[in-house]
This record gives C-alpha cells, sequence and structure tokens, in this order.
C-alpha cells in the first residue's frame, strides 16, 4: 500500500514475523500495536530498520537496550489519550461510589424490588475524602484536575516529579506511597509498567489501605497483583475494585479473574467493575495513536527529527 510519502505493509497480526520475509528485509520504520513484541530476534529480520514507534503510550513489550545497541530510536504517543484514561478512571470511580452500575443492574432485574436505593454497597460522598493518585505524568495529572472538580481532596506519590507541582495543582504530595495508600478513599494507578512498578500495589500496601477504600486501574494490568486485590475484596480487607488492564487480556477461564466475572460471588457483586482495555478508546484517540505515530516516523526519515523518544539513555552513536 502506497502512501503519499511512505510505502506502507500492514497486516492484522499479534507479530511482526507475521509479515514475509521480503517485507521484513526493506522495512525502514515500523508502527506498532501494544500487542506486538519486538526482541533481538524481530530485529535481526530487521536490517534495515531505523525507527521503531508505539500507536499508544506503552512500551514494555519492545526489548528498548537492544534496539538501542543497534542505534535504532523507539518513540511512543504519549499524549494521544490522555482525556480519554482520565475520564474512564473518574467514571468507573463515581460508578461505584453513586453505585451505578448496581442501581441499573437491580431495576432491569426486578422493577419494582430493585427501585431502591440503599441496595449499591459503595455508596458516599465525594467532598473531603482523599483521591490518591499514583503517578502523576499527563494522565496522573489530568485525573487528579478531575477530581479537584468533584470536591475530592487531591494527593499524589511520584518520585520522578519535580518539587513545586503539588502547588501548580494545589494538591498534595505525599512522600511515601505507603502513607497514601493508608489515607486514600480511592486509589487510582498512573504509572507504566517497569519492573519496579511490576505489582508495585501488592499486598503489603493493600493491607495498610482502609476497608472502604476503592483500587481502580487504568495504567497497566501487572502493576497491580489482581490475584491478591481479588482476595483482598472478597474478605472485606478493601471496599472495592475498579478494573480497565489485567495481567492477562482477556482472562484465562482458569485465572481468579475469569472465576470472579462468572461466579457471581455476593462478595464481590457490585464492587467489582471490569472493562476490556478501553479507556484508551475514542474514535478520535484511535485516530491520532496511528496519525501521530506515523508523522514520528516521517519526520525521522526525512530530515531526521525525533520527538518521544524512550530509549535515548540506550541509543549507539546518538541520534542520527
Amino acid at each position: 500500500m502506497a502512501g503519499e510519502r511512505l510505502e506502507f505493509a500492514v497486516a492484522r497480526a499479534g507479530s511482526l514475523l507475521s509479515f514475509d520475509r521480503a517485507v521484513l528485509d526493506r522495512a525502514e520504520a515500523c508502527a506498532l500495536w501494544q500487542q506486538a513484541e519486538v526482541d533481538g530476534a524481530v530485529l535481526d529480520r530487521m536490517p534495515n530498520c531505523r525507527i521503531i514507534a508505539r500507536c499508544g503510550t506503552g512500551f514494555d513489550r519492545i526489548d528498548l537496550s537492544e534496539a538501542g545497541r543497534r542505534g535504532i530510536p523507539v518513540c511512543n504517543v504519549p499524549d494521544y489519550g490522555t482525556c480519554e484514561v482520565a475520564d474512564h478512571a473518574m467514571a468507573m470511580a463515581l460508578a461505584l461510589i453513586r453505585g451505578l452500575n448496581v442501581y441499573d443492574r437491580n431495576i432491569r432485574a426486578e422493577r419494582i424490588q430493585g427501585w431502591n436505593y440503599a441496595l449499591a454497597p459503595l455508596v458516599s460522598r465525594t467532598r473531603k475524602r482523599l483521591f490518591a493518585v499514583v503517578g502523576l505524568g499527563r494522565i496522573g495529572t489530568a485525573v487528579a484536575r478531575r477530581a479537584k472538580a468533584f470536591d475530592y481532596d487531591v494527593a499524589f506519590f511520584d518520585p520522578y516529579v519535580c518539587d513545586g507541582m503539588d502547588i501548580a495543582l494545589g494538591i498534595e504530595r505525599v512522600n511515601s506511597l505507603e502513607a497514601l495508600a493508608e489515607r486514600a478513599e480511592i486509589l487510582s494507578i498512573h504509572t507504566p509498567l517497569r519492573q519496579e512498578t511490576h505489582h508495585l500495589v501488592g499486598a503489603d500496601l493493600m493491607a495498610r489501605m482502609k476497608a472502604s477504600a476503592i483500587i481502580v486501574n487504568t495504567a497497566r494490568g501487572p502493576c497491580l497483583d489482581v490475584d491478591t486485590a481479588l482476595d483482598f475484596l472478597a474478605n472485606g480487607r478493601i471496599g472495592g475494585l475498579a478494573l480497565d488492564v489485567l495481567e492477562a487480556e482477556p482472562p484465562q477461564s482458569a485465572s481468579t479473574m475469569a472465576r470472579a466475572l462468572v461466579s457471581d460471588d455476593p462478595r464481590l457483586r457490585d464492587r467489582l467493575l471490569v472493562s476490556p482495555h478501553a479507556a484508551f478508546y475514542s474514535p478520535d484517540a484511535r485516530f491520532e495513536m496511528r496519525a501521530r505515530a506515523i508523522e514520528t516516523i516521517l519526520a525521522y526519515l526525512t530530515d531526521g527529527s525525533l520527538r518521544n523518544c524512550v530509549n535515548r539513555e540506550f541509543l549507539v552513536g546518538g541520534v542520527q
């Protein structure tokens, strides 16, 4: 498929290796969805590759150091779905604390008996309750602003954010994740997936949380220990769980999450809310993520300009 300035080869597949060998051999760039992995074996098949662009924010499936060793910059599109993800995180939290999913389900099931405001177990007011943001990047900042608009007290933990951001946003900075978790009514996760953030919210942290607390994850599935979170929820040690991302998507049939979704366990009912990795999505965002990835590739191939490079520290020979 030929574009105005580039020739495209397109495949609906989870691996670059699904392309013909001749296509991979000629390829000077690739634009990837989240499912595609890039490691040394893939790069061996692409000897002419000069740049890799992710159609999205996450890059945990790309071997950044290996690409850098070969002089290949890896770029992402960090801003395409900021509003969508922030809206989704707030919507999930608000759905639980206003009981929207509970009320709708019960009224549909029983028109008379279901007309009962007391059926929702997590209803609470927002004013002066603490909304805790873990990771104050673009999306975390957008969520913090939205939470403030709903009269939450907002606090965050992010060791990589410079001093003064709390003052600029009018929110509180907390210097340890443990201290933040202990106070949180809602804990919303907005960190990238790295070795240090794998199961960042795990058993030790959840043990510090209030029994009424709600955890929201719209970041990356493995940032939360989901099996442990489900156990805590079932045993009344946290109040609610709202998940747009899981460690395996969709959940495997034998997994704890899959069993939780079909079991109708009364301990989880009306306290567990799941969406299908949809927080990023709107037609506008879907168009932007693809267009900006291609724009990044085109700029680099034509004049060497590079933006949103996530592996600069590994690039051998510098950026050309």
